[in-house]
């Protein structure tokens, strides 16, 4: 089966229906029952995460992350190991299942969430949020929402880290997604307060573009 083709059909079908995040749940409920495969399942967390992690030495003791769109969690599996008390959400609640089964013995509290409307308790709490290729699913239309929430999940003094596919302006936009993001729809993660740091353009192994940024929210004053 094309892994693609089952992501390219739900996604086509909820876009049409006037459901733009719906087809997640159903492309998790389909891999479940053998019937479709989930693009982004990988066995291992995303490099350019572990990457980032390993070159800033960075420990969690004491601080608070939470990883947008977690899937079946092993970006969240990798961040709970540095020692950051994570909590992990998806829209799907069929996915975030399958991460509690993946990882029985997981200190991450997996939970269903939706980004565009997250828990009140979570704005501006987390001390590193990682937004992995989620927004990028996102059509144009939520896309800007999207953006500024995750942005208000970044607790003062906090990290927020972008893990997005990448085209130059003069692109043409995909007709499905992903949509790989440009240089300045990376640059709008710099609101809400946020400051950027680095923001690096990556050429993966098999020669996609990939954006890696990190944004800072400056601690209180």
């Amino acid at each position: 089966m094309d892994e693609d083709e089952s992501a390219d059909r739900l996604a086509a079908e909820s876009l049409a229906a006037g459901d733009p995040t719906g087809w997640f749940e159903r492309l998790y409920t389909e891999a479940e029952r053998g019937e479709a495969v989930v693009p982004w399942d990988r066995d291992a967390p995303h490099s350019l995460l572990t990457e980032w992690t390993v070159e800033r030495a960075l420990t969690g003791t004491g601080r608070r992350a939470v990883v947008v769109g977690c899937g079946y969690g092993r970006d969240a599996e990798h961040v709970a190991g540095l020692g950051f008390d994570t909590v992990a959400f998806d829209i799907s609640p069929t996915a975030v299942a399958g991460a509690r089964g993946r990882h029985p013995a997981s200190a991450v509290d997996y939970r269903p969430a939706d980004l565009l409307d997250p828990p009140p308790a979570w704005r501006r709490s987390f001390d590193l949020v990682v937004e992995s290729m989620t927004v990028q699913a996102l059509p144009a239309q939520i896309r800007a929402g999207a953006v500024g929430a995750v942005g208000e999940l970044v607790a003062p003094g906090g990290t927020l880290l972008v893990i997005a596919a990448g085209r130059a302006d003069d692109e043409p936009t995909p007709a499905g997604p992903p949509w790989p993001l440009t240089r300045a729809e990376i640059d709008t993660f710099a609101g809400v307060g946020l400051a950027p740091v680095r923001v690096e353009e990556i050429q993966d192994q098999s020669g996609v573009r990939r954006w890696r940024a990190e944004f800072r929210r400056g601690p209180i004053r």
